[in-house]
């Protein structure tokens, strides 16, 4: 069937270069009206990449695009929006005290004879949009009155509002409750019967299974599988996800572990007002427990409660067999437990600070003298964390956003754990390094589970996570699914496949 369709959109050869690191190589990609193309491929393959490229947020480095079989030129979202690609990015860009119709307008507002905003007309142009989807939302509602399912509707509309012949959807059910999800998949089935081309990126197969006519993967920036869906197997896509790895950098190495060690960190039933519905958790000292789960399964809502920043609902959390309810992270952190971010540039380094005022904030006390900090002691300490975790930096006092990101990371994790944490939850904390530095931060991990702490590794990327995991605890839908032995997995694929659903 689509073969016969010739492509709306087509992207032939494109390369994409940040600096000297080559993040697309020769990426081909078509696009049809009326078809769903998933866009599949791991943390950093290049996926994001590539559709912002489509939408004008990236320029490309070389490579050539088509629009209706004519060369277009993308260097903005505006010349996106003039091509009628849209996109719906999972970070909502919509602004909550506005209403739906002000949101769906927005940058484009009618105006009467006055050259005054007409509210009115808005309403109007946004609800003639609504009924076309056959979805029901008052055009006149507060965005911040509305649930997420909603604020993703008005996204859609606000894309088609500008004529969009191509919508983009990023993960589009990462944050949907089950019925959301069923409601969505009935949109987009409206939207293909209207010539609408759709990409879809997402890490779930039974998702892509449904939706998508097509499938395109991506690897290390490249195009590794595209073809129909109905000549590909589960097996065979997550195995071009996953492709091959060099194993004597990421091979589990058995660790002596006694099993009557003492429980450091415990979580039974834990249930959040973000996702979280029951959690059961148990990390023993010297353990690392690897948590996976496809993206808004809970894994980083449930390191947000043991680590205080969220409350939990139910459940209980013990952290070296006592009783805890945290109130704020002050208060994980006195117990024991600390928290290596998921995006360490926004939650996990002061940027515009050097490498330095990073690695010693969590530890002020210990190089203040009297009332001020001690110049000696700062230096002291910053070269004994910078050697211990082979940061490597031309001037420690320089800002931390110069460093390159593997060792932005390593100033992330090394500050951490020289606070003398009980338990460690990383979350991602390998994502958007080279396998150099991922191979050292595995063995930080071991290193630091072999001296009698916890360590719970949340991680996408496979591989790492079962490098370093004892056991691994799989979440589906804000709840336990299954907790393996690491001696119960047999391969990468065998755990994709179990956390897909699709294996027994």
């Amino acid at each position: 069937m689509t073969e016969q369709t010739p492509p709306l959109v087509r992207m032939r050869e494109i390369v994409k270069s940040f600096g000297p690191v080559e993040v697309l190589r020769r990426v081909d990609i078509d696009i049809r009206a009326g078809e769903v193309h998933a866009l599949a491929g791991e943390n950093g393959a290049g996926k994001s990449t590539l559709m912002k490229i489509l939408q004008g947020v990236h320029q490309i480095t070389s490579g050539a695009i088509e629009v209706n079989g004519e060369p277009v030129t993308i260097r903005d979202t505006s010349d996106a929006e003039a091509a009628g690609i849209g996109m719906v990015f999972q970070e909502f860009s919509l602004i909550p005290s506005m209403t739906v119709a002000q949101n769906v307008a927005l940058n484009r507002e009618p105006r009467n004879r006055g050259g005054l905003i007409d509210d009115r007309r808005a309403e109007a142009d946004a609800q003639r949009i609504f009924d076309e989807l056959g979805v029901v939302l008052d055009p006149k509602a507060t965005v911040e009155s509305l649930g997420t399912a909603y604020w993703q509707l008005i996204e859609i509309a606000k894309a088609l509002s500008k004529d969009a012949r191509v919508l983009v959807m990023d993960e589009p059910t990462a944050s949907l409750a089950k019925h959301e999800v069923e409601n969505l998949f009935s949109l987009i089935a409206r939207l293909k019967e209207r010539g609408i081309a759709i990409v879809y990126i997402s890490h779930r197969m039974d998702e892509i299974r449904r939706v998508a006519d097509r499938i395109t993967v991506l690897r290390d920036g490249s195009v590794v599988l595209s073809d129909d869906m109905d000549s590909v197997t589960s097996p065979r896509i997550i195995e071009a996800i996953i492709g091959r790895r060099l194993a004597s950098d990421l091979v589990y190495q058995e660790r002596t572990r006694d099993a009557a060690a003492p429980v450091l960190l415990e979580a039974n039933g834990i249930a959040s007002a973000r996702v979280l519905k029951s959690v059961d958790v148990t990390v023993r000292a010297g353990e690392i427990v690897g948590l996976a789960g496809l993206m808004g399964s809970g894994r980083t809502e449930f390191a947000r409660v043991v680590a205080g920043i969220d409350k939990p609902t139910a459940g209980s959390l013990r952290i070296e067999g006592k009783d805890v309810a945290f109130r704020s992270t002050l208060a994980a952190h006195r117990a024991g437990v600390a928290l290596i971010p998921e995006d360490r540039r926004d939650q996990g380094l002061v940027l515009e600070h050097s490498v330095s005022d990073n690695l010693t904030l969590p530890v002020l006390n210990t190089v203040m003298v009297g009332p001020f900090v001690s110049v000696a002691k700062t230096r002291s300490l910053t070269q004994r964390l910078v050697d211990s975790f082979a940061i490597k930096v031309a001037d420690p006092f320089a800002p931390v956003n110069l460093l390159s990101g593997g060792n932005q990371q390593k100033v992330v994790v090394a500050k951490w754990v020289n606070t003398g944490p009980r338990v460690l939850v990383m979350d991602e904390p390998t994502a958007g390094v080279d396998i150099g530095t991922k191979t050292e931060i595995l063995e930080m991990v071991r290193e630091f589970a072999s001296r009698g702490n916890a360590v719970l590794f949340i991680s996408s990327e496979l591989p790492e996570l079962l490098a370093v995991a004892d056991r691994v605890v799989v979440l589906r839908e804000g709840r336990t699914h299954r907790t393996l032995e690491h001696s119960d997995i047999s391969s990468e694929e065998h755990l994709q496949l179990i956390i897909q659903g699709e294996a027994a």
